[in-house]
């Protein structure tokens, strides 16, 4: 495949899409097909039919529009009109406006504005596509450009080139530790001529979070193309893709995708005719948290119980059966062939000084906008929660927001005009995480929440560290006898010194960061465990001692 056959595909592609006057496009990603999109697009399809519009109207499913809370979302992007909330009953007034030139409105639809900060406020990279494209169609994806990159890449660059763009472009991985994406490629790629390994890390298991769930389902070929640039840059052959089973529609999508780009020459032997080969398999998760740590999802993949080993030696030198392996989350390589079209200087100019670019982040809880927003790094959660989240619905007051999931913190209207990036986060005792983001308001106990996230943390221990084992424990135990108004100050005390234990002695990142919410409770919501603790009974009113559970 050359660049003239792709931009042979391409214009073919668009040709075929302009002949249609209207182009209707549905929402069928996993939140919005849980609202019964998927019969939304089959009435559609019907009414164009059964009107004869079968040459003026274009009806096809995309991935997600962001706006989860609104589903099901349907788009008539030649009148640059969005509705929520559509039902199959809805198809025949949105098919007949498009012949007669009404307003859909008209009829009982709700018209979702798109000149509102939630969609003007953010800035598509990773999610450019999604929501405009059809997953499994690859034609769909390479009219926008889609696999350009690659072909580029290896045709006209070397691998140090396509090392030193992404160096250049300051790009950090985005599965939560922020290590330079650019450096740990390198390293790999200096390893000599072995066989090696590319792994995309699809495992997402954090409580509240689908961002990585809905690139895969809406724009799977930018994860393959990001996985390919990356095994030509590091001298890696063969690739897998570690997904959740929970994730069924991503699986699905992703070996339609794999089928499809083989079959035009774009993975599988001499891409584009070139001696570099690429071949990309799936492995599913059974749903282990810990798992998402590299060294016990390489292990998952060979085939053992997946549980974590010490570092070093790091993955980037011995990893997938003791091979140079590059590891990188969806969301890392989904950045990747921006850089490579675009530039390093382009995407280096977003962000902050030592955080570029963009991040996606699930935005759920308690604000009136939840679903899939990306926004440039920088960007303070003052302006993610109360003008691109809506705020607070109900009338309540903000109390805090949690951060990086489980291994991330509690965030409290005090820091809400502190910048989202690595570093400021990390100063206010959180973390960036894969891009969890839970807002809570004043009728969240923080203890009670600390408490959530210590259990969730407790039961996906492997188990094989002790400080992990039974810290997490202990921990949970002291939180139980907290919230149920049956601790001293001496407890709280002792949690204290646990968290500290089981953050510095625990050998992976699930037990080293486990602590963070039990730490950031304690910092900025001491009062409410006091109040558990002195008898004053919990302060939003969440907790119920023995006493009051027995009347």
């Amino acid at each position: 495949m050359t660049i003239e056959e792709l931009h042979k595909i391409a214009e073919t592609e668009r040709a075929a899409q302009q002949k249609f006057q209207h182009h209707v496009c549905v929402c069928v990603a996993a939140g919005c097909l849980s609202s019964g999109a998927d019969l939304v697009r089959d009435a559609l399809k019907m009414e164009v039919v059964e009107s004869g519009m079968q040459n003026e109207v274009l009806v096809k499913g995309v991935g997600c529009m962001g706006l989860c809370s609104a589903g099901p979302l349907v788009t008539v992007e030649t009148e640059d009109q969005m509705f929520a909330g559509v039902t199959p009953e809805n198809a025949p007034e949105i098919i007949r406006s498009l012949d007669t030139g009404g307003d859909p409105a008209a009829g009982g639809l709700h018209p979702c504005p798109t000149d509102v900060p939630f969609f003007q406020r953010q800035k598509r990279i990773v999610l450019e596509n999604s929501g405009r494209i059809d997953p499994e169609r690859i034609e769909d994806y390479i009219a926008q450009d889609g696999y350009l990159a690659l072909v580029t890449a290896i045709t006209e660059m070397t691998p140090l080139e396509v090392i030193d763009q992404v160096k250049s472009s300051g790009l950090r991985g985005r599965g939560g530790a922020g290590y330079p994406t650019g450096l740990k490629w390198s390293t790999v790629a200096k390893t000599g001529e072995q066989q090696k390994y590319v792994i995309c890390n699809a495992d997402e298991g954090d409580p509240g979070a689908f961002m990585d769930r809905a690139v895969l389902e809406s724009d799977p070929h930018r994860v393959l193309e990001g996985m390919a640039i990356a095994a030509y840059a590091v001298g890696a052959q063969r690739g897998y893709i570690y997904v959740r089973a929970e994730y069924p529609l991503a699986v699905k999508h992703l070996k339609t995708a794999i089928k499809q780009a083989e079959r035009v020459g774009l993975l599988g032997n001499s891409i584009s005719g070139t001696r570099f080969s690429f071949h990309v398999d799936i492995r599913l998760g059974a749903g282990a948290f810990v798992c998402g740590e590299e060294t016990a999802l390489i292990a998952s993949i060979e085939g053992k119980r997946g549980t974590p080993r010490p570092r070093p030696p790091f993955p980037a030198e011995s990893g997938l059966w003791e091979c140079p392996t590059l590891i990188n989350n969806v969301e890392t390589f989904a950045n990747i062939a921006p850089i490579v079209r675009h530039g390093a200087a382009w995407f280096a100019a977003i962000g902050t000084e030592k955080s570029k670019g963009t991040k996606v982040f699930a935005l759920a809880g308690r604000v009136v906008n939840t679903g899939l927003i990306e926004v440039p790094m920088g960007i303070t959660l003052r302006e993610i929660i109360h003008d691109i989240g809506g705020g607070i619905p109900d009338g309540k007051k903000y109390k805090a927001v949690q951060t990086g999931g489980p291994s991330g913190g509690c965030i409290p209207a005090g820091h809400l005009d502190s910048p989202v990036d690595y570093e400021s986060l990390a100063r206010i005792g959180s973390i960036m995480g894969s891009g969890g983001m839970i807002v809570m308001d004043e009728t969240s106990c923080m203890v009670d929440v600390a408490k959530y996230f210590m259990e969730f943390c407790m039961s996906e221990s492997c188990g094989k560290c002790i400080p992990c084992r039974a810290g997490t424990q202990q921990m949970h135990g002291i939180l139980e006898k907290i919230t149920a108004g049956e601790a001293t100050p001496a407890d709280v005390a002792l949690l204290e010194e646990l968290c500290d234990l089981v953050r510095n002695t625990s050998l992976c990142g699930l037990g080293q960061s486990a602590p963070n919410p039990i730490v950031t409770t304690l910092k900025y919501f001491r009062d409410e465990y006091d109040a558990h603790v002195t008898g004053d009974g919990c302060p939003a009113g969440t907790c119920k001692t023995k006493d009051e559970v027995t009347l």
